[in-house]
């Protein structure tokens, strides 16, 4: 496969190898590199099993070649994906794989792990480890245990336990210790809905100039505050993903570079697509493709949660599973809602249950 380096590839020269033998190929593979693109390539290399779906591009025999800190580009459509458990509450491993499969099928930039929809509150370290494979001093410590488990990025949420002494002087200090211990790139997470608790704008601002925080998952849908974090931080090279399809095209319109979309783990090739019209300046379709997006987006997310994101990828042809207590099932009003939410938006979004004919090219959506 023909592969751009010069999109992945940049400074400065850092090269780390697992295994001494391998230290003579990794010498020629970047000599190969440089000759191609003829900048001094910055690579992290490691051998690990990582969920991104474009990690065959980075592939080189048994090496595997990964950006580091500051040149890391992040822009594109992530879903965080869910934790398939079976009846009995224990991670169905062998479907997660499917659910894998299928989403390396999709033009995702890569999959977040153990997001706010993936259950990690509810999962043993044993698991949460396990399932990257295939307090500052304990998120340092649970952070280069996801590195060495092959994670490319961090993404780290705010504390908030003591939300009422979270303020920027803390959370600064908390993301300074955790960046300068990661052997990855960090980026933030501000979630408001779940932790209570906006990471400062001021704060942003600082943690930008740190050389391995590249970037903010912001999941609050306040544009205007995206809008200054962008302008605010556009000299150090750093990115803002919309932590929701729902506001994903106005997000894009003040800079935004992607986005970690629940959505995206039911109507991925949609929420890609819309991702794809913005960047492509074809706002007036990407609107319309918004529009449709809206309804189920906040469905699976803000009205109904996780468990409705769980039935709505069963329905789509995923593996959601149930829920690990003490969440709970739609009740038999909220699945017909939930159903309505999907049906009345397009066609194809009731296709697995109605199977309806697309009306655009962005309505390609099952199988």
């Amino acid at each position: 496969m023909e592969v751009d380096w010069k999109i992945y590839l940049f400074r400065p020269f850092l090269l780390q190898s697992t295994k001494p033998q391998n230290r003579a190929r990794l010498a020629r593979l970047v000599e190969h590199l440089q000759q191609l693109d003829g900048l001094q390539a910055a690579c992290l290399l490691y051998e690990a099993s990582v969920f991104c779906a474009e990690d065959q591009l980075f592939q080189h025999g048994e090496i595997k070649v990964k950006v580091l800190g500051r040149g890391w580009i992040i822009s594109g459509i992530y879903p965080p994906i869910a934790t398939p458990f079976t009846q009995s509450e224990d991670v169905d491993y062998q479907r997660l794989d499917d659910n894998l499969k299928k989403y390396g099928k999709l033009p995702f930039r890569g999959l977040v792990v153990q997001g706010s929809n993936g259950e990690y509150p509810y999962l043993t370290p044993e698991e949460r480890v396990e399932v990257v494979k295939k307090t500052t001093r304990a998120t340092i410590q649970m952070s280069q245990q996801m590195a060495d488990a092959g994670a490319d990025c961090l993404l780290v949420v705010t504390p908030c336990f003591y939300r009422g002494r979270m303020d920027s002087r803390a959370l600064i200090n908390h993301y300074t210790k955790v960046a300068d211990s990661s052997s990855v790139p960090v980026v933030l997470y501000s979630v408001p809905a779940n932790t209570g608790l906006d990471l400062p704008v001021d704060a942003i601002i600082q943690l930008s100039q740190h050389p391995n925080i590249v970037g903010l998952k912001d999941s609050g849908g306040d544009i205007t505050r995206i809008a200054l974090i962008v302008q605010k931080t556009r000299s150090q090279d750093f990115q803002v993903l919309a932590g929701s399809a729902g506001f994903l095209m106005a997000a894009y319109g003040v800079g935004a570079v992607g986005g970690v979309c629940a959505l995206a783990n039911v109507l991925g090739q949609q929420v890609c697509d819309l991702a794809q019209l913005c960047v492509s300046g074809r706002w007036d379709e990407a609107r319309e493709l918004q529009y449709r997006l809206i309804e189920p987006n906040t469905a699976v997310t803000r009205q109904y949660g996780v468990p409705a994101l769980k039935q709505a990828m069963e329905w789509f042809g995923f593996h959601g599973g149930v829920c690990r207590s003490p969440l709970q099932p739609l009740s038999k009003a909220d699945l017909e809602q939930l159903q309505v939410k999907f049906s009345s938006n397009a066609p194809t979004f009731r296709a697995p249950l109605l199977r309806g004919v697309a009306r655009c090219p962005h309505d390609k959506l099952v199988p």
